[in-house]
This record gives C-alpha cells, structure tokens and sequence, in this order.
C-alpha cells in the first residue's frame, strides 16, 4: 500500500470529527480499489485566526512532511493536500495507529527510543515547530516514532516551542547534520513553493545553524514550551 497515493487519490468519507481539536478536523478514510486507509483531514476553512500565522496552516504540514522526506527520517506521516475533499482544501495526513505512547513516558521508559526523539528534536530545530506537545508524538506497533500536527511551522521569527527539551547541549550525531547539509546551499523547489520566499531563506539559515553548530539548544524561558504539555 502506498499511504500518499491513497490519500491523494482515493475516495473520501468522514468517519468523525476530532472535536477536541483546536481547529476544525476529522478522521477520514480513504478507498481506492483494494486499499483502503484512514487520514486526519484539516481543512482551511476551519482554521482559527492566528496572529502569528497566516491562513494555510495546510500548506506548513505538506512541507514538514516533504522536509522529512527529503533527509529520510520518515519523522511525519505522509501528508497532501486534497482539494476536493468534503470540506475544501486542506491537509490529509496518514492515521499512526498508536498504543497510547506520547513522548514523556517514551522518554521515561523507553530508553531503546532516545535516538529517534533525539533526531524528531533535530527535526522541529530544522522546521522551528512552534507546538511540539507531548501528545504529538506517537509510537506505532514497528516502534516508530512519528510526529503529528505540525501545521505552526516554518516561521521567520525564533519560535521553536516543545517538550523535547531533555538532550540540551548534547551534540547532533554526524548523519544527521550530514543529511541537513544540503539545504544551506537550497531548499527543494516542492517544499520551497509551500512557503513564503523570507521562510525559505529562514529554513536556509537554521540548517547553517546546525551544521556551524551541532547541538542541540537549551530553553532559555518558559514560553518555550507549548501548553498544555500532552
């Protein structure tokens, strides 16, 4: 099964709507011939104003999902952007499947797991992801771990907001920063044509960041974590 394909081109039906959410989104599925899957659907004209964000928070999914492709870190779960889905144009991210793992007790209990919430650390640096909660980090039945939700990305200004604050000052292992490398010198034209020409230039910029200086930050106040913090 090829989940991006499925997702992109399948047939859509809601199954319910993620009332808890802080915007308008819904657990989809998707059926095309044979295969057959589920996606959480978050459609633009169910954004809340931001101001800090513009309206396509859509748009800031595709590209993290593109990003994490494009160093093979399979961080987020395949994501595209239907615009013919039952509520207009918005993102479709492929459904983890998950037991109930969120990050703290993957820290706390899962030692085996340290490296992969190290590198999704990495990642949110890379993407500056303003909303990392505990909660948006899932382990599926292979032990993988994936981050969800990551719409308020890609901003210009230092924003970055997580719970992954626990490998501070440690260093980023060679391949990772070998992975990042590339993009200083340009950002792939799909993921470039999601964002805003000053944001490209800002994720240039953060991946100079880590290659010139490989470690991880430190939080130096409390808004640097999101709330709440599951």
């Amino acid at each position: 099964m090829n989940p991006e394909s499925l997702l992109q081109n399948g047939e859509l039906g809601i199954v319910t709507q993620l009332v808890e959410s802080s915007n308008l989104g819904f657990v989809v599925d998707a059926t095309l011939g044979e295969e057959y899957g589920w996606g959480v659907y978050k459609p633009l004209m169910g954004e809340r104003p931001l101001h800090d964000f513009p309206p396509g928070l859509h748009r800031r999914e595709r590209a993290a999902y593109l990003l994490s492709e494009y160093l093979g870190w399979g961080v987020v779960p395949p994501t595209v952007i239907r615009e013919d889905a039952p509520f207009g144009v918005g993102s479709i991210q492929w459904f983890i499947e998950h037991e109930g793992w969120h990050y703290f007790p993957m820290l706390e209990q899962r030692p085996e797991l340290h490296p992969q919430l190290k590198r999704m650390a990495v990642f949110d640096l890379l993407a500056n992801n303003t909303d990392r909660k505990s909660g948006h980090v899932l382990l599926d039945a292979e032990n993988h771990v994936w981050g969800i939700d990551q719409g308020l990305c890609f901003s210009v200004e230092p924003k970055l907001r997580t719970v992954i604050w626990d490998f501070a000052h440690e260093t980023i292992d060679d391949e990772l920063v070998a992975a990042v490398e590339p993009l200083v010198a340009g950002i792939p034209e799909n993921i470039a044509e999601l964002l805003d020409e000053d944001e490209v230039w800002a994720l240039r910029g953060r991946a100079n960041r880590i290659v010139r200086l490989p470690f991880l930050p430190k939080p130096y106040s409390q808004f640097q974590y999101p709330w709440p913090l599951v």
